[in-house]
């Protein structure tokens, strides 16, 4: 359970009630975006085979709607203050990381 106290520390979590919250937050949207996943490949590929070119719109769509699922559930479940600081912290990683391969 060391691993517990150590995303707790890490995301300033108060109590281990609201990190169990924010981990049924996090299996709540990937299992929402796996069930959304299944009739988005139905559509594009029929015979369920997943082309180069799915995939890459797959994780390019998939960012933004993980995002948008995982604020709603924090929202349903009362961390939303939490996911949004989480939001924030991840896209400023991406800047970082976009501005630093650019320059």
């Amino acid at each position: 359970m060391n691993w517990v106290k150590r995303l707790k520390e890490k995301w300033s979590i108060r109590s281990t009630w609201q990190f169990v919250i924010v981990m049924v937050v996090f299996a709540l949207t990937g299992t929402t975006v796996l069930i959304i996943k299944r009739p988005v490949v139905a559509y594009f590929s029929p015979d369920g085979e997943q082309n180069v070119w799915f995939s890459v719109a797959y994780y390019i769509l998939i960012l933004p709607m993980y995002n948008v699922i995982l604020l709603f559930y924090g929202f349903v479940l009362g961390q939303f203050n939490f996911f949004w600081k989480y939001e924030k912290k991840i896209f400023k990683r991406f800047r970082r990381k976009h501005n630093d391969v650019s320059t």
